[in-house]
């Protein structure tokens, strides 16, 4: 069970995409885990054969718990074997109740139709099945642990709606709220279009909102208490960063156009190649430097709470190819489809506060990481340049490193590398 974060203690295998006997390679999805978070897809980091499967579908178990085992090539094979669901113990007898005494008849209250509540748990290869066929998952019952929905049901869904025949609306002249009409088919019908009710928005349950926060207060608590914290900001002069991005954005695209946050990602992934203090872990009481630079992104979640899963090699990516990373990557969180090495390999964390009119970002460290870089709004400011005063573009750029892998000189390096890389753009 992979360590999701340091908020993370367990997780759930919702569903197992592999059985004993399957050829694996590196990078291979073959299972998915539940956390409090989201719903997370596990990569597989060796490639070989699927020796035997270790945890069964809708266990609940610690991180660092064996899934599963994998014979690599020069092993010796050994007959492949599945996992036997445990036996549920039977449960304990009821106990007779007390006798109650005798209650005064009230007389009957109006009938409430009961509230059933909304708990829908999908794992991401379902989500994406239920986006392919249009199936709308308010109306499938899951079938994997607790009730979760697993891409059987969807495809079981989808093929139960083609066999159906179509229901006739009980007000055919009353406009459906965002319906949608189906395309015409080549020969003309006398039924005319369908109208296609709408898809209800899948909303996060309460409880997991409750586990989120609880898990983020865990986290921050942990970092505040453990890391010793110090803080450093500068103001950055934006004007050509924006003139740049500006002229170039006017040669593309509108769907090929980049974002201001890009050139933020990149210079930071280039600024820790020169101060790589500022990138890696703090684990069993010393510093260990970060293999790549993986950017970690803060990104809110519209039922509330953040997630910060990573960018991988951002300072060998172009910028185009940062941004369409950026793209499926906030996508696929507001999804709830991530990977496992998304959320577990980042290496220093980047937040961005400036659309919500924030001005200065002082973050908490996401242990076991050692820096958090954040930036506020860009607003006009009086600048001084070539011993002339006038209105510039500036930002705050702010860090929060641990005191036990750097110190303050070392970070006040780190901040005037990130302003020297964005007052050259093109070269990012």
């Amino acid at each position: 069970m992979p360590a999701l974060g340091a908020d993370m203690e367990a997780g759930t295998i919702i569903e197992w995409l592999v059985k004993p006997g399957d050829a694996v390679r590196r990078g291979d999805i073959i299972a998915v885990v539940d956390t409090e978070k989201a719903t997370i897809e596990v990569e597989v980091f060796e490639t070989g054969v699927i020796q035997n499967i270790v945890v069964g579908k809708g266990e609940k178990v610690p991180i660092g718990t064996v899934l599963a085992l994998i014979r690599t090539d020069g092993e010796a094979v050994l007959p492949p074997t599945e996992i036997k669901p445990k036996p549920v113990a039977a449960p304990p007898p009821i106990p007779p109740r007390p006798p109650t005494p005798p209650r005064i008849e009230k007389p009957p209250l109006a009938e409430v139709p009961p509230i059933t509540p909304h708990r829908l748990r999908v794992s991401p290869l379902a989500m994406r099945a239920a986006l392919d066929l249009k199936v709308d998952l308010s109306t499938v019952k899951g079938t994997g642990p607790d009730g979760a929905i697993i891409k059987a049901d969807i495809e079981r869904a989808a093929k139960a709606a083609v066999a159906a025949p179509p229901a006739t609306p009980a007000h055919p002249t009353a406009p459906a709220v965002e319906a949608a009409v189906t395309p015409a088919p080549s020969a003309p019908s006398a039924e005319g279009p369908k109208l296609v009710p709408p898809r209800k928005p899948t909303i996060a349950p309460a409880d997991r909102q409750a586990a989120m926060r609880k898990a983020i207060a865990a986290a921050m608590a942990h970092s505040k208490r453990e890391i010793p914290h110090y803080y450093l900001g500068a103001h950055i002069d934006m004007s050509r960063a924006m003139t740049w991005l500006q002229a170039e954005n006017l040669k593309r695209m509108v769907t090929e156009r980049l974002l201001y946050s890009v050139l933020l990602l990149k210079a930071v992934a280039l600024a820790v190649r020169e101060i790589p203090e500022m990138n890696g872990f703090w684990t069993d009481g010393a510093f260990k430097p970060g293999a790549a630079i993986h950017v970690g992104v803060a990104i809110s979640l519209r039922q509330g709470g953040l997630i910060a899963p990573a960018i991988h090699d951002v300072d060998k990516k172009s910028l185009d190819q940062i941004m369409v990373n950026l793209r499926d990557l906030v996508k696929r969180v507001r999804a709830g489809v991530l990977r496992s090495s998304e959320i577990a390999d980042a290496t220093i964390t980047v937040t961005s506060l400036g659309e919500q009119g924030v001005e200065a970002v002082f973050g908490i460290i996401y242990p076991p990481q050692v820096a958090l870089v954040g930036f506020g709004k860009i607003a006009e400011r009086p600048w001084a340049f070539n011993g002339m005063i006038g209105a510039r573009p500036v930002a705050m750029a702010s860090l929060a490193a641990d005191h036990r892998a750097s110190d303050g000189h070392r970070g006040a390096l780190f901040l005037a590398a990130i302003d020297r890389l964005l007052q050259e753009p093109e070269k990012l």
